[in-house]
């Protein structure tokens, strides 16, 4: 490193939790875009160019984190570096020229050749700036800078510093702003914590879960390749109604609307997967209120923890949601502790991920903030862009109405399944905001038009069949036409219609051998499985008749239908034989003859 480099570094420490995650994420795949973040709006005014950039010199002065790139390479460990003094690039370009669908075209490939653009992670500042002339008194600015700098709680903080900035400077007075306190002052407090406690506190709250909560809608891994990745949002928003039904139930019990969305997150993940133990990522704030003045620091404080909800479907709602609250807190104290040591301490194995999706509740109005502001120039248009590194995200905010957001990989998610997943949080939501005393097992997920297509569209079967051909004929004709279609599965074991149409023969030409032929009843006596179904199509094109008969049968109850029936054979397998050992009748065992069906044609 050169002289000039040196003297330019104020100060070298670690990451926090946060930042190891992310960086290890960025560095492993640099070509995700994942924890790219963008920020624009449209300013509205007579703006004064030369103030704006002094303006957002001066915060980046202020905040050592906003100063900040990352040093790994031939290192034990990870670590960040403040340099003294950093240059922000700002680009202006004027489109004055271009209509207004234009400049959205010429926005949305700037947009994308920015995320293309990426950083680079060791050289500082890892942001950058958009100031573009879309009329005479009208800009678009976009602001980009990489996850690691800075959270959405800071947002707020760095914007309302920046326009107070611009309007004391504009008007050419003196700024009066309260030093900043630097992110180091937080990485110092968390050096200082027990992890030994923390260890303990996750190893008993992690430690019999095997295996992440599986998502069920999401594309199996043999259709993710043959569809674009992109990574795509949809949201819905509440009516005011019930966002002040859900904020008055929150308030008066003493947890928070977080707590809800959490809730009915891993309520929906448990209706889906049918499992009641559910682990997901919670994205919680990091800032401890220990440390004095850390609600107006800047920097990189959240960390995404697992959140391990149990679904209880016999009690309340409410009495559940508190339970969720109380887990939340107990939480709280140990929210510190790195992502990467908490998967080490559950019973999860390294190679798989702790969780597929994680819950952000964003209670930082950025939009907002900002519009408070007495400001010489008006803001409009506010939009951002982020990507994690998990599958899908669910992102909740609330002002006058709650906003549900759901952002996913379109490579393993369908949009519909995504569109039903808001469907069902907003039912399960409404549910509880009419009546939270009910049980869990009783909330309705199910929309009126998802209820009519159950109970009565999907029952609406009644079709024109054939009165003179028997079933094996018309499975023959799918034969015909689908020979390499999959016909059935059960387990790891899959046929085509050909492969199956085969071992059917097979043991169809057996059978007439056995005497099975017109009048002919068989029983059967086997588990669910394959083996089932080629026997049942089997006795059908042998010309014979089935008697199905469920293994968990008593002994007396067999010899009674075999009896009545008039079956003159029993087909059955090695796990099967002892329930029936003691019937008079010919056994035919299909593990014992395998070889003599194989044979056949």
């Amino acid at each position: 490193m050169s002289k000039a480099k040196q003297k330019n570094i104020e100060a070298v420490y670690p990451l926090s939790p946060m930042q190891q995650g992310m960086l290890f994420h960025s560095i492993y795949n640099p070509e995700s875009g994942a924890y790219f973040e963008q920020f624009s709006c449209k300013l509205s005014g007579d703006l004064d160019k030369s103030a704006f950039e002094k303006a957002w010199q001066e915060v980046v002065r202020r905040h050592s984190s906003l100063r900040t790139s990352f040093v790994w390479k031939k290192l034990d460990k990870m670590l960040q570096v403040v340099h003294k003094e950093v240059s922000i690039p700002i680009s202006e370009e004027n489109w004055g020229d271009c209509n207004e669908a234009e400049q959205e075209q010429k926005l949305d490939k700037l947009f994308e050749h920015d995320r293309e653009l990426g950083f680079n992670l060791s050289k500082a500042p890892l942001m950058r700036f958009y100031l573009i002339q879309l009329k005479e008194q009208t800009w678009q600015f976009l602001w980009s800078f990489h996850h690691l700098l800075t959270d959405g709680w800071s947002m707020p903080i760095i914007l309302k510093e920046v326009f107070t900035l611009y309007e004391t400077t504009h008007k050419g007075l003196p700024f009066q702003l309260p030093p900043a306190r630097p992110f180091r002052d937080y990485i110092n407090w968390i050096q200082k914590q027990d992890m030994e406690k923390a260890k303990a506190y996750w190893k008993s709250i992690l430690k019999d879960f095997s295996s992440p909560t599986p998502l069920t809608v999401d594309r199996s891994p043999d259709m993710e390749i043959k569809i674009e990745d992109e990574y795509k949002k949809q949201k819905i928003e509440l009516s005011k109604e019930v966002t002040q039904s859900l904020d008055k139930l929150a308030r008066q019990n003493q947890f928070t609307i977080n707590t809800i969305i959490q809730g009915v997150w891993a309520l929906l993940l448990s209706r889906y997967s049918s499992e009641e133990e559910i682990v997901f990522g919670a994205t919680v704030s990091g800032r401890p209120p220990a440390l004095r003045g850390v609600e107006n620091m800047v920097g990189l404080f959240i960390n995404t923890l697992p959140m391990l909800i149990r679904v209880k479907p016999d009690i309340s709602v409410l009495n559940w949601l508190k339970e969720i609250q109380s887990h939340a807190v107990d939480l709280r104290e140990f929210e510190y502790t790195p992502l990467v040591e908490i998967q080490g301490w559950s019973g999860v194995p390294r190679d798989l991920p702790l969780f597929k999706s994680i819950v952000v509740f964003e209670n930082y109005p950025v939009d907002s903030s900002m519009k408070e502001q007495k400001l010489s120039f008006e803001i409009s248009d506010v939009r951002s862009f982020e990507r994690t590194n998990y599958p899908i995200t669910l992102v909740a905010g609330a002002t006058e109405s709650l906003i549900l957001e759901i952002a996913y990989e379109s490579r393993l998610f369908d949009d519909a399944a995504i569109q039903g997943m808001l469907k069902h949080l907003e039912m399960f939501l409404k549910g509880i905001a009419a009546n939270p005393g009910q049980k869990i097992a009783r909330l309705d997920m199910l929309t009126d038009k998802e209820v009519k297509q159950l109970t009565v569209d999907w029952n609406d079967t009644k079709v024109d069949f054939p009165q003179d051909v028997c079933v094996h004929q018309v499975f023959e004709d799918q034969v015909k036409q689908r020979p390499d279609a999959l016909a059935v599965q059960f387990g790891d074991q899959k046929l085509t219609f050909r492969q199956l149409n085969e071992q059917i023969n097979q043991t169809a030409h057996f059978l007439r051998k056995q005497g099975v032929g017109p009048e002919t009843k068989v029983g059967i006596y086997l588990e669910r499985s394959v083996e089932m179904i080629v026997s049942l199509m089997a006795v059908m094109k042998a010309g014979g008749a089935y008697v199905p008969m469920d293994p968990t049968y008593p002994l007396d109850r067999i010899t009674f239908i075999m009896n009545d029936s008039g079956s003159s054979i029993l087909i059955t397998q090695n796990s099967l034989l002892d329930n029936i050992k003691h019937i008079n009748t010919h056994i035919l065992n299909l593990d014992k003859e395998k070889d003599n069906i194989a044979k056949e044609s």
